[in-house]
């Protein structure tokens, strides 16, 4: 049935997918919500790389541990503000009856069909399953209608004035059955549920947010006045995308008809230039990180390729010169008493102009895995294994180490710098008593000795979505990018195998990031397995800003679903609400199309 809002040609299906293989798409993952659009309500076009935009919250038991949950046969109708709501089925994460949720259906709300509130299960007052739902806001009754079925084929409806009350729906009563208007959509695994009129609006920013935007135009100055070639190499191109988007790019210009010492105006053509990295540029590297430091740029990663028992270290003077830049050891297994093997994740960052490296170590077992901070002395070279200092265990405030050993361990710190103070993240987890899976943590720390906390650890997220539970109960992996007032905090979550995935929490950078409240964690991954062919499991991400002020991502996936982890450089691009955009291929990038310009110069 097609409902909402008229004056308006755009449309919006909801639907879940038939699970595949285990690494494909897994039950955790087509038991969600997805989205297709069409302007004329018959042919829908699946967004988001027909991937869950919508997943059920874990539950929590008494012990800290999680109950993955998923959801089926989702709905989604208007609320009586206008906003959006969506019912649906609550069931385990292998699509088995939720005990839990008999007699309820889950609700969420959300204002624009991208960010969702779990508001809770709603309950319908009879001891039996539901099965299908689906809801109407009726403008007579000024009440909300929920149409819905169970196992045995049993037609029921419920009133209830304000839904989110959750608890005061009208005892149920029988109805007759009800039945899903179907659609044209080819969209693989698909199982359709409604579709809604939309505002063009609401429709434009769906589709910009959830589809990858095409470089459709590229545009340069008529003329410019130069007095010589090194001015020209500042004129560049501004790329524009099918979202409205811009970016500006390097532009290789001809100058060899141009008479420098001869003033006049000269027609000049170039050559639109944008770096391009061809996956992998390290085989058998993850968790790499790019830092640029005293005009050079230098890379590091765990290193898969000897079971991460050294960390290596490339320099060069373009992040270009580092995919074939020699490799010089650094850290290994050996050389301290206290650091064996597992050397993971490390991370370059500056620290009131001191370069450290923050990575996770241990004696030899991998249940006492914990974060260390090395320093690069005064003057030292970063390529220069004996100019870094002996790796210190991060403390707690109160001098105790971060974890306990052999019950709970620690990695993945990651540091950055908001107004003044200095915060860490990081992924801890606890195997004793019972093992908890891996949680994000928050904390403050001494500029001076960063491997100091000054405040308690506060969690910043948990593994509480079906992409995040996925194989594993894991978040880890958080790293910072600051952008016109916002911070973004991306971090990897699931098994790293393929079906590894990139979340997003966000932040206004002048709030108090210690409160949990005053973050964002979007709904569904920024980048999964289906963001880019070929490269399957894609995570532990980190950011570098080249001499050009090009954002790039740094991150690890497999070359094929058994592939080795194996670093992959790209583009960050930004979409119409300022957020990062990971899954940009260079075709749309950068239209080959496109890439020739031309200019006047004007010689003084």
């Amino acid at each position: 049935m097609l409902s909402g809002v008229k004056k308006s040609s755009s449309y919006i299906l909801c639907y879940t997918r038939l699970q595949q293989e285990e690494m494909i798409y897994a039950p955790k993952l087509a038991y969600s919500m997805h989205l297709a659009y069409s302007e004329d309500g018959k042919y829908f076009n699946d967004l988001n790389h027909n991937s869950g935009v919508l997943f059920a919250k874990a539950t929590d038991n008494e012990d800290g541990t999680l109950n993955a949950k998923s959801l089926k046969n989702p709905y989604i109708f208007y609320m009586a503000d206008g906003t959006f709501g969506v019912v649906a089925v609550r069931i385990e994460s292998d699509g088995e009856n939720d005990n839990e949720s008999k007699g309820k259906v889950l609700l969420f709300t959300s204002l624009d069909l991208l960010q969702y509130k779990e508001v809770g299960l709603v309950d319908f007052k009879i001891d039996t399953y539901v099965n299908d739902v689906c809801c109407q806001y009726d403008e007579q009754k000024k009440a909300y209608v929920i149409r819905w079925s169970d196992e045995s084929g049993n037609y029921y409806r419920n009133f209830i004035t304000d839904i989110t009350s959750l608890t005061n729906a009208s005892a149920p009563e029988k109805a007759e059955a009800f039945a899903i208007e179907p659609v044209c959509a080819g969209i693989e695994g698909i199982v359709q549920r409604n579709a809604i009129r939309v505002s063009e609006k609401v429709a434009h920013r769906l589709v910009c947010k959830l589809t990858v935007p095409t470089n459709i135009k590229m545009e340069v100055l008529e003329s410019v006045s130069v007095t010589s070639k090194e001015d020209l190499k500042t004129v560049k191109a501004t790329a524009i995308y099918s979202d409205g988007t811009t970016d500006i790019k390097m532009v290789d210009w001809n100058t060899s008809e141009v008479q420098w010492g001869k003033p006049g105006t000269y027609h000049v053509t170039g050559t639109v230039h944008q770096e391009h990295y061809i996956f992998p540029v390290a085989i058998n590297r993850a968790d790499p990180c790019i830092a640029k430091w005293n005009e050079k740029y230098y890379f590091i990663a765990t290193n898969d390729a000897d079971g991460n028992h050294t960390l290596y270290m490339r320099e060069a003077d373009t992040i270009q010169g580092l995919v074939n830049a020699k490799e010089v050891l650094i850290l290994d297994s050996n050389t301290y008493e206290g650091i064996g093997g597992l050397l993971w994740a490390p991370e370059f960052h500056i620290i009131e102009d001191n370069l450290y490296i923050f990575h996770a170590a241990t004696p030899g077992e991998f249940f006492h895995e914990e974060s260390h901070v090395m320093k690069l002395k005064k003057g030292g070279s970063p390529v220069c294994a004996a100019d870094w200092s002996k790796p210190q265990r991060v403390v707690k405030k109160d001098g105790t180490y971060l974890c306990e050993a052999g019950k709970v361990i620690s990695l993945d710190m990651t540091n950055f710098e908001v107004n003044g103070e200095y915060y860490v993240a990081w992924s801890q987890r606890q195997f004793l008593p019972v093992d908890l899976g891996a949680w994000v943590y928050i904390a403050k720390v001494d500029p001076k000795e960063p491997w100091k906390l000054t405040t308690d650890p506060v969690l910043l997220t948990k593994p509480d979505y079906g992409w995040a539970n996925n194989h594993a109960f894991v978040d880890e992996g958080p790293f910072t990018l600051i952008r016109d007032g916002k911070l973004f905090l991306t971090f990897s979550s699931a098994l790293i195998d393929a079906t590894y995935v990139v979340g997003l929490l966000t932040a206004d950078k002048d709030t108090d990031l210690l409160n949990v409240e005053n973050w964002t964690k979007t709904n569904y991954p920024l980048l999964t397995s289906r963001s880019m062919p070929g490269e399957y499991g894609p995570g532990h991400n980190a950011y570098v800003i080249d001499d050009n002020g090009t954002v790039w991502n740094t991150y690890h996936a497999r070359p094929g679903v058994e592939g080795p982890r194996s670093t992959g450089i790209r583009r960050v691009r930004f979409d119409i609400d300022g957020y990062p955009v990971l899954d940009l291929p260079e075709y749309k990038d950068l239209n080959k199309e496109l890439v020739k310009v031309a200019i006047n110069v004007v010689v003084k």
